[in-house]
């Protein structure tokens, strides 16, 4: 799986927040690791020096081998708190799509029936 992190102008990506993102991902994305091509990492402050409540996001969006991205973001007033509400969101995202697929291919259908 690979990690790809970006960052506007107004947010600095150290190495030590990169080390960071990097390994709250594959501890929360391990075990469906084998159909995660890749995951991109957005961090950007809307408001630059303005400021404001949530005005940091964090934008996720993960590949999935053979199906389309799944993408999500954090508004927050920082960014760890941008980055860990996004982390969650991503693998439950996740979670739902690779959900869908085992019951679509396993003949089931979702829903009232």
């Amino acid at each position: 799986m690979q990690i790809q992190i970006n960052s506007d102008h107004h947010i600095v990506a150290s190495p030590e927040l990169a080390g960071r993102i990097q390994t709250l991902l594959r501890d929360a994305l391990d075990r469906y690791s084998d159909r995660i091509t890749r995951v991109e990492v957005h961090l950007n402050d809307l408001n630059s020096i303005k400021g404001g409540s949530n005005d940091k996001r964090c934008l996720m969006e993960a590949r999935l081998a053979g199906l389309g991205p799944v993408d999500v973001n954090h508004e927050a007033p920082n960014l760890e708190v941008a980055i860990d509400g996004a982390m969650e969101k991503l693998e439950r995202a996740i979670e739902h799509k690779l959900g869908k697929v085992a019951m679509t291919a396993s003949g089931r259908r979702s829903g009232k029936g």
